[in-house]
């Protein structure tokens, strides 16, 4: 146990005194994507190799929602992070991490079926809550992080 502490607690003392890195961050706007509701990023690269989408709900380009069942919706969800992740030059097999948010958790099994067919094998690590409330009412929001 205190050599497992030993070796935390190099690790940590090493990544805080390191001063000859600067953390670069890269908000960007990804083309051909819905445009942000808000006065934020489409995401933000760190440093070249972690890339953090907001979340998405399921936007036409063109700014309209999507109206209809949570499966709908995240299909669109999903396709506006594929066209998030390609902006930078990434796919779902970069993804490590995923959040989705949902207006209902009675609607996670017709999500998962969504989310299962189009991640396929691969496996990020995944959070699913239920919310009181989704922009533009949406059914449900999926961020994601990604590791290039």
């Amino acid at each position: 146990m205190l050599h497992a502490y030993l070796a935390l607690a190099t690790f940590v003392a090493v990544g805080c005194t390191t001063t000859a890195s600067k953390i670069m961050i890269e908000p960007f706007v990804a083309e051909g994507a819905p445009a942000a509701i808000g006065p934020y990023s489409h995401g933000v690269e760190c440093s070249g190799s972690l890339t953090f989408l907001s979340g998405q709900i399921a936007l036409r380009p063109d700014g309209t929602m999507l109206e209809g069942d949570v499966a709908a919706q995240t299909e669109l969800a999903l396709a506006n992070v594929r066209t998030l992740l390609a902006a930078r030059g990434l796919s779902l097999h970069h993804v490590v991490k995923t959040t989705v948010f949902l207006a209902d958790m009675n609607d996670f099994a017709a999500m998962n079926d969504v989310y299962a067919r189009t991640f396929g094998n691969h496996r990020p690590a995944r959070s699913a809550v239920e919310v009181s409330r989704l922009p533009k009412d949406a059914r449900v929001e999926i961020e994601v992080i990604a590791c290039r």
